[in-house]
């Protein structure tokens, strides 16, 4: 928090299902000296991304939803497409993994083309030197997973090591992070970019794209039959995130954090208002650590429910079936991952999987992560399953959830926090250990 000048910042561990640190360290309103607290609610950004993938994951599981359609399907609002007089299908799996060639907030297919074949030409040299940068930018709603940043913004930011973040991001300098139109629908919202060219072929190339999610909503009202918003008001209510709200300007919301940022100055100024209704599915939600903890303990007990055999029924069901979370889990090839090196994209969550590739060498284990950066804000979750042990799953003396799901969220812009997160999970899944050795 002091490294980074960060007015407040939130913290959430859960160990095994149970949550065992939750706490707000600095002000959720600096002006009137409001300390920020476990309860205190702040911007997830494109954790909203994870979230919209369990609706879409449950209406497939549900059967009303399919994957491979063209989105056309479900959205005939949306053009049907041509890339280099081709015609081109956009499906929901290819949205979900940011692989539909849909724009983000860089308007010019000219720059971002060009920023792509900088990042593939650069020399395996210099990949460390481009690790720190990429470093420095994660968090970021957007994301631009398919570039390096250009050499004069690097240089820009090393003069400028000491200043506070969100001053020099250029990222934030796209125009429309900042709308303040209000959308009454999200199918209203698909005019923004729905005409604009694709800037790749569906399927060839990774391209994180928030755009992208905003068209996924429409295909969830529609295959719902509910209102987008509704539908996933509803689900945070079975998953008892009754925090997790809507990041509406006019709703009374108590706990609600400000946002800011830093000036060309350095001084701490509040962040520019912003609507965010153009963008509910990508990164429009407002949550608490407790939240996405329990959010995060809904998906890890899916996940590994399927392992418990031996319950005699006693074990219930998970939200989502353990093969869903699982293909959801699964890395998906041509994808890349901007705020974790070692990671690949899958279906809206960055996974890293198990791996050593030499004795008495690091060893990686398997987690998810997905980072997020908004107008005034940062945040991060990310769940570390336990490795299950088969005799204690056959004996029935654990029970799913087994791992360590570990959620940040600040009320600034520009914050790195997936490492961080990372180093508090291995930390409390060390401890976790000790204690069975003990």
């Amino acid at each position: 928090q002091d490294e980074a000048g960060i007015p407040g910042i939130l913290i959430g561990v859960s160990v095994d299902g149970k949550e065992v640190w939750s706490e707000g360290l600095g002000y959720a309103d600096v002006e009137n000296r409001v300390v920020c607290k476990p309860e205190t609610i702040m911007r997830i950004a494109s954790i909203s991304k994870c979230l919209t993938m369990m609706a879409v994951a449950k209406l497939w599981e549900e059967g009303k939803l399919d994957l491979d359609a063209p989105v056309q399907k479900y959205v005939p609002e949306f053009p049907e497409k041509v890339y280099e007089g081709e015609k081109v299908a956009i499906t929901t799996r290819l949205l979900v993994s940011h692989l539909s060639g849909i724009r983000h907030y860089e308007k010019d297919i000219t720059k971002v083309k060009e920023e792509k074949e900088k990042a593939n030409r650069a020399p395996k040299l210099t990949k460390p030197y481009q690790d720190k940068d990429q470093k420095e930018k994660e968090g970021k709603e957007i994301e631009k997973t398919d570039s390096v940043k250009p050499r004069k913004e690097r240089e820009g930011e090393v003069k400028s090591r000491n200043s506070k973040p969100g001053r020099r991001d250029k990222e934030f300098e796209q125009e429309e992070y900042y709308l303040k139109e209000k959308f009454e629908s999200v199918i209203e919202s698909l005019k923004i970019f729905k005409n604009d060219p694709l800037f790749f072929k569906p399927g060839s190339q990774f391209l994180y794209s928030t755009y992208g999610f905003t068209l996924l909503s429409a295909v969830v009202e529609r295959v719902s039959g509910q209102k987008f918003t509704d539908y996933m008001l509803k689900m945070f209510r079975d998953l008892d995130m009754l925090s997790t709200v809507l990041d509406d300007n006019e709703a009374m919301i108590y706990n609600r954090a400000r946002c800011y940022v830093y000036n060309k100055k350095g001084r701490l100024v509040n962040a520019p208002y912003v609507d965010n209704s153009y963008k509910w599915a990508g990164g429009g939600f407002l949550s608490s650590v407790g939240d996405l903890l329990k959010f995060g303990n809904a998906l890890l007990y899916s996940y590994q429910a399927g392992q418990f055999k031996n319950s005699n029924g006693k074990l219930l069901p998970g939200y989502l079936k353990p093969d869903t979370v699982a293909m959801m889990w699964t890395p998906v090839p041509k994808t890349e991952v901007s705020w974790d090196r070692d990671g690949k994209y899958a279906m809206a969550w960055a996974v890293v999987e198990k791996k050593q590739q030499c004795g008495c060498c690091r060893q990686q284990r398997h987690y998810a992560s997905h980072t997020g950066g908004a107008v005034g804000a940062s945040s991060v979750l990310l769940i570390l399953p336990e490795e299950l042990d088969s005799e204690a799953i056959d004996t029935g003396l654990v029970a799913p959830p087994r791992g360590v799901i570990v959620s940040i969220i600040c009320n600034m812009q520009s914050v790195s926090l997936n490492s961080t997160a990372l180093k508090i999970a291995r930390e409390f899944d060390k401890e976790k250990w000790a204690q069975y050795i003990d």
